[in-house]
């Protein structure tokens, strides 16, 4: 007989590989990226992906080997959508923002400690960062629609998640607990924060948080583009602009009772 405790790790394993085939999509995703992205070995990734495949969730590309997301999940998804799709409601403002700017502008929602992009639109400025874009994920605290979140989060929160994630390995001493916090300060001063090409030299991010029905930041409205066009006082510009789209979105989203806790 199998034990609950065993059964309830293969589902929060089978979770986490859902999760990082979703941000390889649409490429897809080797097994073993899979396995190391998920800290599972490579023989229990490749038999968890095989059931998935079985359910429908996942699929194996036949030349490739690589894994994407399978057809159950876009039925799944489709009746969930009833229910969570904000997308319609955020997809003005993205529109806005990058007309308005002519940068990539994006939506992202939280997901348990990592932000999710749902909705990117590129502005008509030639030259575009692709860091960013739709079913991409990323840590708090790491891209600035993170960022964003995590910096009006309550601060009990913050330092839970910091002293309990180590960003540092992935991403570099950029990304250490104090320098998150030097940019958390920044961000509840000025209203957005600011991530100075920290992921890929060069590419820089703004991002004003969203506020769900129960006062949560529970996602971001953010741009990005080459560092030229991040500089002041155009950033300021830009922030304030965010920070506008931000509010009327937050206060859309909540006449909708969106709560993503």
């Amino acid at each position: 007989m199998v034990k609950k405790g065993a059964g309830v790790q293969v589902l929060s394993r089978a979770a986490a590989l859902l999760r990082v085939v979703s941000g390889a999509m649409p490429e897809g995703i080797t097994t073993s990226d899979a396995a190391r992205q998920s800290d599972m070995a490579r023989p229990t990734a490749h038999r968890i992906l095989d059931s998935l495949a079985a359910e429908g969730f996942c699929d194996q590309d036949a030349k490739s080997g690589r894994w994407l997301l399978g057809p159950e999940l876009f039925l799944l998804g489709n009746i969930a959508g009833a229910r969570y799709d904000v997308t319609e409601t955020a997809q003005k403002h993205v529109h806005a923002l990058a007309q308005q700017t002519e940068e990539s502008a994006f939506f992202s929602t939280l997901r348990g400690h990592e932000t999710v992009c749902l909705v990117r639109e590129d502005g008509a400025f030639p030259i575009r960062s692709f860091v960013l874009y739709e079913g991409r994920r990323f840590p708090l605290g790491v891209a600035s629609a993170g960022l964003a979140i995590l910096a009006f989060m309550p601060q009990r929160q913050v330092e839970d998640y910091l002293a309990e994630h180590d960003l540092i390995a992935e991403y570099s001493a950029t990304h250490s607990p104090a320098s998150i916090r030097e940019r958390i300060a920044d961000g509840r001063h000025k209203g957005y924060v600011t991530n100075p090409g920290l992921i890929v030299e060069g590419s820089w991010g703004i991002a004003a948080p969203v506020f769900d029905a129960t006062g949560f930041p529970a996602g971001a409205l953010s741009l990005t583009g080459i560092e030229q066009r991040f500089k002041q006082p155009r950033r300021d510009e830009m922030g304030r602009l965010l920070m506008h789209h931000a509010h009327e979105l937050s206060q859309a989203l909540q006449q909708q009772a969106w709560n993503q806790r």
